[in-house]
């Protein structure tokens, strides 16, 4: 149903879900772990079903009534979930994965270890997606800027340590990266 609305967010949706696994692998986490991480990825948007086609789909910046309707995208889609039993331990990822290591992000200001370590890997994979690919407001940036971005902003955005190991997921499957994001563009 999102990608009715979003064309980008299927394709970002699938990507995240193969970097969480890849960088879920790296970091040793449990099979439990892990399985919590994919469905974290692939519902972690879930709550766009809810705001309207023309602000997702906006091509310039949004205003701030617009911006403050998109952040609502993580309790929608806990709203949307909420239900469902055999979901409850993904409910940090959805509401969380716009938090800063910083305290900074929304909609908690959640900082540091109050962030589960589950949504802080999810945050890192979900941003890396979004700085690579192409959206309706932004161009994408190469690997190799991505990577600076996540170095830079690791310890304020991003967690130093979960960052650090995702590049290393990146440099170890930039080819496979490469292929897979152009062809899931076209």
């Amino acid at each position: 149903m999102i990608n009715i609305k979003d064309r980008y967010t299927y394709g970002h949706i699938e990507r995240v879900v193969m970097f969480a696994k890849l960088l879920g692998n790296k970091l040793g986490l449990t099979d439990e772990e892990k399985k919590t991480l994919k469905y974290g990825a692939y519902l972690h948007d879930i709550g766009k079903i809810n705001i309207s086609k023309d602000i997702l789909n906006k091509k310039m910046r949004l205003s701030n009534d617009e911006w403050e309707i998109l952040k609502q995208h993580p309790a929608n889609g806990v709203d949307l979930i909420k239900s469902v039993d055999s979901l409850e331990q993904v409910v940090p990822l959805i509401l969380h994965h716009h938090e800063r290591y910083d305290g900074r992000g929304y909609p908690s200001e959640l900082s540091g270890n109050d962030i589960s370590y589950l949504t802080r890997i999810l945050t890192v994979v979900d941003s890396f997606d979004a700085m690579t690919s192409n959206r309706p407001y932004s161009t994408r940036k190469t690997y190799d800027d991505a990577i600076e971005e996540l170095r830079r902003c690791a310890g304020t955005q991003f967690d130093s340590n979960i960052a650090e190991a995702f590049i290393k997921v990146v440099q170890e499957n930039k080819n496979k990266f490469d292929s897979l994001t152009l062809f899931s563009e076209k």
